[in-house]
């Protein structure tokens, strides 16, 4: 599946950000669909993932609380809704597909299909 993440720009501290990933497939609900980022210098960090049909979601403990994500499997999109944003969230947000099989994966190596990045700057 192809993956396009928009969204990202600068915003200020304690400021909100909402990306979104639009998938290219007719059976988008079968995906698991995941959120990662990388900031520089850094591997790349599991942030947050949803399952097919969007009743489970799973979050790193650095964005409990902060970021939300969701889908919309008519529209083939995935959002990460982000607020009170810090400086340490600054990082090239990916999005992530794989075959949902009833868990959610953490790991960047189990997803199979992933966006182009968008770049979030979280100024103080």
């Amino acid at each position: 599946v192809q993956l396009q993440a928009s969204g990202g720009g600068l915003v200020q501290t304690g400021g909100s950000l909402r990306l979104t990933c639009t998938a290219s497939t007719r059976t988008f609900s079968n995906y698991l669909m995941g959120w990662f980022r990388q900031a520089p210098g850094k591997g790349r960090d599991f942030v947050a993932a949803i399952s097919g049909s969007g009743s489970m979601t799973n979050y790193a403990d650095s964005v409990k609380g902060r970021f939300t994500i969701s889908r919309d499997n008519a529209k083939n999109t995935m959002n990460l809704q982000m607020n009170t944003l810090k400086p340490e969230d600054t990082a090239v947000y990916f999005c992530a597909a794989r075959r949902y099989y009833g868990i959610i994966s953490y790991s960047p190596g189990d997803y199979n299909d992933w966006g182009q990045g968008t770049l979030v700057t979280v100024s103080s």
